[in-house]
């Protein structure tokens, strides 16, 4: 067995047979820990490392757990058929992926020893020579950019967004890897026709872009707030119906060689 089989890592969710997050029928493995705190997020049960206690339903359920590269891929394996007539395979999600990079190489390395594809869903939040250790092993990347104006990303995510840019800038100039622009349409942070177009003519300059993908957004995850004791911040705030998507959609179509999908 390969040293990085027996690499521990902290999730807190296998999601099998999904259809978002890359191509084909896919396995998303969800990450604990993120150095964001994005307002709208719908995983908060990602954000810490601790592993937590949510109340669902009336029931309390551990968020969090440590397992090994093997033991994350015996679930994979289940799935192979699966994968081979869709094109699908697995997605690191979270939280965020580079914080544990021993573990999520280790995953994305396992996944191709067994010819499965490889995707991250990903902030691109950490120094580029941890990105570059993914790059070798990873079929796509769908990398959250959420706003070009540093101030407003970090009002709303607590961080500045420039290492992320960067980061975006070296991947796509690396050649190694799908990379594939995906943006939260946020109301009163980025739902605006200049907001949306300033990112997305930003990943038309990227080298290589093709796609960008543009996630309405939703209140999903109040009741996960909930369970944990903490106030949804973003309140009652309504996402952007069906026509306003398509709208932002044919706009940016229009003013960008990019091809745009809503949804992931």
């Amino acid at each position: 067995m390969n040293d990085y089989m027996n690499v521990k890592g902290r999730i807190f969710d296998i999601q099998r047979y999904s259809i978002h997050d890359g191509q084909g029928i896919r396995t998303i493995i969800f990450l604990k820990g993120c150095a964001l705190r994005c307002k709208w997020c719908c995983n908060p049960e990602s954000q810490s490392f601790e592993i937590e206690t949510m109340t669902i339903n009336g029931k309390s359920k551990v968020m969090g757990k440590d397992v090994t590269v093997a033991e994350v891929m015996e679930n994979v394996k289940r799935d192979l058929p699966y994968y081979r007539r869709s094109g699908g395979g697995i997605t690191l999600s979270g939280g965020e992926c580079l914080l544990q990079p021993e573990f999520s190489v280790g995953l994305l390395k396992a996944a191709k020893d067994i010819g499965v594809s490889t995707a991250i869903e990903s902030m691109a939040f950490a120094k580029y020579e941890t990105i570059e250790k993914f790059l070798p092993y990873l079929d796509t990347y769908l990398m959250d950019i959420k706003h070009i104006d540093s101030d407003k990303h970090k009002e709303f995510t607590g961080q500045e967004n420039r290492q992320m840019l960067e980061n975006a800038v070296r991947v796509a100039m690396s050649k190694q890897t799908e990379l594939v622009i995906r943006v939260p349409v946020i109301p009163g942070f980025n739902d605006t026709e200049k907001e949306l177009l300033d990112i997305a003519q930003f990943a038309d300059n990227l080298p290589g872009v093709r796609k960008i993908h543009i996630l309405p957004y939703h209140a999903y995850g109040r009741g996960k707030y909930e369970g944990l004791g903490r106030e949804y911040p973003m309140g009652d705030v309504k996402g952007p119906g069906d026509s306003q998507m398509q709208a932002f959609k044919e706009m940016i179509e229009s003013k960008t060689s990019l091809h745009c999908y809503i949804g992931g």
